[in-house]
């Protein structure tokens, strides 16, 4: 049986603020995004190396 993955947002991200939030989660064999709003349409996977590249290219921009 496999552990389902445990999908978490932004901290900033607060209830009635707004609505367009990504959602994260350690997967297996990557990264998953995914939109709060539509989480059953599915999610894209980035390599940690991937990640850690758009989040350095987010901080500097």
């Amino acid at each position: 049986m496999t552990t389902p993955p445990v999908w978490r947002k932004s901290s900033r991200s607060t209830e009635g603020t707004s609505e367009q939030c990504v959602e994260l989660a350690q997967l297996p064999n990557g990264i998953g995004l995914r939109d709060s709003k539509a989480p059953h349409t599915g999610h894209l996977l980035l390599t940690r190396a991937a990640f850690t590249d758009l989040v350095q290219q987010v901080k500097h921009h």
